[in-house]
């Protein structure tokens, strides 16, 4: 039974280290991923609030043009894009759909949907495409669409989300732990359906 999928890209699809080595070029830093302990960066890093919303605005271009994917992302969603609808919701905004679709034809990446909001409130934009699972790094976005739709929401642990979160968001560490929670899962819903 073929499903539709609400995924993330930043932090979840890419690398969430993507940000990173811009930031130390910038600003002369040396920072790693478990520097990074919030999701807001103004609260872990000491760099003046406008200086970090200037820099990533005139950077944020070439940071999505040219962000890894993450680790093991490429191979389960091929897997899932002959099986499922992959629908793709990201806080970034609309002015960057070019930079965006060509990263994923760049990196051979199945999408039937790709939707830039400009906001990270997601919720809306997962009710009106009825996705049945969503795939998130943002702990308050995950929180927020379980509770609203009540649908499983995979979380992908980064220092920046480890807070406490309802049962219906599974942490998970990497993309295969992804594949098998939704194997487990839906794959056995698919075969008692059957």
């Amino acid at each position: 039974m073929q499903r539709r999928f609400g995924i993330d890209i930043d932090g979840t699809v890419t690398s969430p280290t993507s940000l990173i080595p811009f930031i130390n070029e910038s600003f002369n830093l040396n920072i790693t991923l478990d520097d990074l302990t919030e999701y807001e960066l103004t609260k872990c890093l000491d760099i003046p609030e406008e200086a970090l919303y200037q820099w990533f605005i005139n950077t944020e271009p070439k940071i999505y043009a040219e962000s890894p994917i993450a680790a093991g992302a490429k191979q389960v969603l091929q897997k899932w894009g002959n099986k499922h609808e992959l629908y793709f919701i990201s806080a970034r905004g609309n002015a960057l759909f070019e930079v965006t679709e060509s990263w994923f034809r760049q990196h051979e990446l199945t999408f039937h949907h790709i939707e830039l909001i400009g906001s990270h409130d997601k919720v809306s934009t997962a009710k009106k495409h009825d996705v049945e699972l969503f795939f998130e790094d943002k702990h308050d976005n995950a929180v927020a669409i379980s509770e609203e739709l009540s649908i499983p929401v995979i979380l992908f642990d980064t220092p920046y989300n480890r807070k406490p979160s309802p049962k219906n968001v599974i942490r998970v560490h990497n993309w295969h732990e992804a594949e098998n929670w939704v194997e487990n899962i839906f794959g056995n819903k698919i075969k008692k359906e059957a």
